[in-house]
């Protein structure tokens, strides 16, 4: 999560600070803001970008995005912050340049080369060994990695020169397939799962092919129920000057990133009830018999609940209605 920062005007105070004492006022800001993360940048200095362009008091992401990588990365702003696991957890996409003969320590460009073989496979040979990753696999994640061993997490071991010993974890991978090839150098779309590691998979074929390979470019298309059809660029932001409906589109509602969660309306009774956390009845023979429902009034998100023998059982609770 980013630390606050409080910017002060020009004008404002000596030499355009503010007066000792003062502090700009946060904001209660809430929806997600789909940033287009450009190369170079890291996902806690976009959140903070974001958090600052719009003086908001909380933000957070939903899922890291490497400083090489470019693409989407949803940004929860307020209540959605409450949502990220449900983002989290939806199928991403990428579109990713693998460099053949070349093995890192890093699996992407960042690294410094370990192995060297200079050799390139040719199209029908990537293409041969696509289905071998494709489904449910196991996969070994990368070194330099946010998975913790012993309460450290694996890219700073790796970084002290200490010994990594990573366990395989299965991971799904939907679709893998080659956008383009040229000489030593080979463009492919994945679509995935959580947990998958596309820096893995480009070693391991590489490694499958005998001719070694790292990511040379990554580009991140889709997380959950977001697109690149729905991201603003940091320019776009800076333009909005704060002002979140001056996006295009303006921010998506909280309810956006519980896409696969059924809807249930309910009462302004009903709604206070939930979002006191108390249960509520369930009437009429609509009502649903079980399951867990993104419970709504006049389509602002109320809770999140389980229903279980006639009654909605509060699991989260919002203050947006």
């Amino acid at each position: 999560m980013a630390q606050d920062e409080t910017p002060a005007p020009d004008g404002e105070g000596s030499r355009g600070r503010r007066p000792q004492g003062e502090r700009l006022k946060r904001r209660v800001v809430n929806g997600w803001l789909i940033l287009d993360k450009p190369v170079g940048m890291t996902s806690t200095f976009a959140v903070a970008a974001v958090k600052r362009a719009f003086n908001a008091k909380k933000a957070g992401h939903a899922g890291t995005l490497d400083p090489l990588a470019s693409g989407i990365l949803p940004i929860a702003l307020g209540e959605a912050t409450k949502t990220v696991p449900y983002v989290m957890d939806g199928r991403k996409s990428y579109v990713f340049t693998v460099a053949w003969g070349v093995e890192t320590d890093t699996d992407d460009a960042e690294g410094r080369p370990v192995q060297a073989t200079n050799r390139a496979p040719r199209r029908d040979e990537v293409e041969a060994f696509l289905p071998r990753f494709t489904g449910v696999i196991e996969q070994v994640p990368p070194r330099f990695s946010a998975v913790k061993i012993a309460g450290e997490r694996a890219y700073d071991l790796a970084r002290d020169g200490e010994t990594v010993d990573l366990k395989p974890r299965t991971v799904e991978v939907t679709r893998l397939a080659i956008a383009a090839h040229d000489g030593d150098r080979t463009i492919l779309q994945a679509d995935c799962g959580k947990g998958t590691y596309v820096r893995a998979l480009a070693r391991d074929l590489g490694r499958a092919l005998g001719c070694l390979g790292h990511v040379a470019a990554l580009r991140r298309t889709r997380v959950g129920p977001f697109t690149e059809d729905a991201a603003a660029t940091i320019g776009e932001l800076e333009r909005a000057a704060g002002d979140p409906s001056a996006l295009d589109g303006g921010l998506h509602p909280v309810i956006a990133a519980l896409s696969d969660l059924p809807t249930l309306p309910v009462s302004r009774d009903a709604a206070g009830r939930l979002m006191r956390g108390q249960a509520v009845i369930l009437r009429g023979r609509d009502a649903p018999a079980e399951g867990r429902f993104a419970a709504t009034l006049n389509g602002a998100l109320v809770a999140i609940g389980d229903v279980a023998q006639g009654e909605l059982v509060p699991y989260r609770v919002f203050n947006l209605a």
